[in-house]
């Protein structure tokens, strides 16, 4: 047992027969797993093994046209006396054109797997806030390795084309270089991050997950190294990658489809609600009061609204309509027509449709098509998503009962069913919204009927917006990822993380732009525009951002996705209109920009900085909450 090592250029990729981990110098740097790392398989029975537990383990150097590496083979593993049907290749290789180092795991039989933890963690362990690692959670996260509070538990439990992971990589920075692992495989994948309290380290990981209960295909992670960089060059190199991959698609080619995409920027963001119903045994059934479980405001008054803020002088607004069907908010989907008949039915919400048309508005109905409610009149236990041992979800959780997941194969048929209604009872709409798709992670239905992986479950999901836009409508949904970026032209909010939590709760690190510097010029993105006396003003981060902003915003739940009550705020509608006025005109300027770079000012990470590529420049301080808008022409 000893060393196995392979060069290319200023790479040099060693291999360690006996822990059988690994070490990568890269331009003078050297980055190694930790010691503390083996490599890991659990199994379904909750037991793990070890890769070093195969009877037959063997290694060998590899090479073809386009790199070099190391080929090691693992078979022969048993658990007790029960041998097990499990064996796995992995290739380890440097590509000759561009340096990067390539972490491949082929299965070749697979019995009872739930998830593989390889390849493994960087050795990353100095107390130093200079060492600090780079998490697409939300928009995105800095934690050094000296933050104060413990970072483990992840939303989703980490699986990537979540909330959790926007963009499937991660990376770590530290003064002498840093590197970027992508995840190419993200569908069928997760990370788990390992920072205790006050450090001194952090450790994060790819784990690989089975695909309808089966590990069967090859899955890879690409690692690039860098020197002198920081996590703007991380997000460039990813930016690229997107590229290369056809991801990035950018608002320009999106308004070319479709020129509304020029309407809705600068457009202020207004989200209101029609009816509310919420059933007993729920999670926000008001037991005290329940009285405030049914609340309903007819479609006229939201026409008088729109009327209002005209005549306030908003040229530009969008309303996102929750509750429009006749259910109420979250209830009976798929089953969700007609138009709430106690709200004006199909007349009052045409007369809406023509009241945001005659003062130049944009109109979206919120739908959904995952949370699949056993009243509606369509559910048929066969159409919901099954596991392999053929159970179904059924949970109370929103406001409409007992739900199970529809299976996303059957997603875009009720989409084009209720959108052909809406359509043809006169409904305008230029934009809409299809819930949670891009927030919630993949779904998997093992029924060979309409059998479905995680990755046609987003194929899928990725359907039903191209039909909206193939009928003129802008599709959106709940947050940003990665996976829906042909497709999307905006969302809901793609916020940092402690905006979704109850003001005052620990952060997980510090916020940073990481989606908006790969992806700006990409999606419109609003911003929250909360204002608490003594605490930051998220106004501030919608220009930072270069974004939109909500002038009004009803949340359907209370306390819930960053809507918190806050008794000593009264809004004043003048006062939101002054506000978006001031976020407005920097949209219209840099929404079809890319974000180059941001920065911080100052050690404490209150003052920050972003550049764009027409030149702007915005400042904020959230000392003060003051903010500087530098425009090229002014320089």
């Amino acid at each position: 047992m000893g060393y196995i090592s392979v060069e290319s250029g200023n790479i040099r990729l060693s291999f360690n027969e006996e822990t059988l981990n690994f070490e990568v110098s890269a331009n003078k740097g050297q980055w190694k797993w930790a010691e503390s790392y083996k490599a890991t398989i659990k199994m379904k029975s909750g037991e793990e093994i070890f890769f070093s537990d195969a009877e037959n383990i063997s290694h060998e150097k590899w090479k073809t046209g386009v790199g070099v590496g190391i080929h090691s083979t693992y078979s022969g593993f048993s658990l007790g006396s029960r041998e097990l049907n499990l064996a796995f290749e992995t290739i380890s290789w440097i590509e000759y054109s561009t340096g990067d180092v390539y972490f491949e795991f082929i299965p070749l039989s697979d019995e009872g797997i739930e998830a593989v933890y390889w390849p493994g963690y960087m050795e990353f362990e100095e107390n130093s806030p200079k060492y600090y690692s780079v998490l697409n959670i939300l928009q995105g996260l800095l934690l050094p390795n000296t933050w104060k509070n413990e970072v483990r538990k992840l939303s989703f439990d980490g699986q990537l084309c979540s909330n959790t992971a926007y963009m499937p990589w991660f990376g770590q920075v530290r003064p002498d270089g840093g590197y970027i692992a992508i995840c190419m495989q993200p569908w069928d994948a997760a990370f788990q991050v390992d920072h205790p309290a006050n450090g001194p380290y952090t450790h994060v990981g790819f784990r690989w997950l089975p695909s309808l209960g089966k590990m069967d295909y090859r899955r890879v992670v690409r690692y690039t190294f860098l020197t002198d960089c920081d996590y703007n060059s991380l997000c460039k190199v990813y930016r690229k990658y997107s590229m290369e991959t056809g991801l990035l698609t950018t608002l320009a080619e999106k308004a070319a489809r479709n020129p509304n995409v020029d309407k809705l920027i600068g457009s202020a963001i207004v989200h209101k609600g029609i009816k509310t119903h919420v059933n007993p045994g729920t999670l926000f059934y008001n037991e005290e009061d329940e009285s405030k479980n049914d609340n309903l405001v007819p479609f006229s008054q939201r026409s008088a609204e729109l009327k209002h803020y005209k005549e306030k002088g908003v040229e530009k607004l969008y309303l996102h309509l929750d509750g429009w069907g006749q259910p109420g908010y979250d209830n009976k989907h798929p089953d969700y027509l007609p138009a709430c008949k106690e709200a004006g039915g199909w007349e009052g919400l045409k007369e809406l449709s023509d009241t945001a048309q005659e003062c130049g508005y944009m109109l979206g109905l919120h739908d959904q098509y995952r949370d699949y409610y056993f009243d509606a009149d369509s559910f048929d236990e066969e159409f919901a998503c099954k596991a392999p041992d053929g159970s179904i979800l059924d949970v109370s959780r929103w406001a409409g009962g007992r739900q199970s997941y529809l299976c996303t194969t059957q997603a875009p048929y009720y989409v084009k069913r209720n959108f052909e209604e809406i359509l043809r009872h006169g409904i305008h709409l230029e934009a809409s919204y299809l819930d949670v798709f891009t927030c919630n992670e993949g779904d998997e239905c093992a029924n060979p009927r309409h059998r479905m992986s995680r990755r046609e479950c987003f194929n899928y999901r990725k359907a039903c917006f191209d039909y909206l836009t193939s009928k003129g409508i802008l599709p959106s949904s709940e947050e940003v990822t990665d996976w829906a970026m042909q497709s999307l032209v905006f969302c809901h909010y793609g916020p940092y993380d402690f905006m979704l939590q109850p003001p005052g709760s620990p952060r997980k690190g510090i916020p940073v732009p990481l989606f908006n510097l790969v992806y700006h010029d990409c999606l419109i993105l609003p911003w929250l525009m909360d204002r608490r006396e003594g605490e930051e003003d998220f106004m501030l981060y919608a220009l930072l951002n270069g974004g939109g902003a909500y002038m009004d915003k009803d949340g359907a739940y209370p306390n819930c996705d960053g809507s918190f009550d806050d008794p000593n705020a009264e809004k004043q509608l003048d006062e939101d209109i002054e506000r978006y006025r001031i976020v407005a005109p920097l949209q219209e300027r840099v929404a079809k920009c890319e974000m180059v770079k941001h920065e911080f000012l100052n050690n404490d990470w209150k003052k920050q900085r972003t550049l764009f590529s027409d030149g702007t420049v915005v400042e904020v301080d959230f000392n003060d909450n003051s903010y500087k808008i530098q425009y090229p022409e002014e320089s």
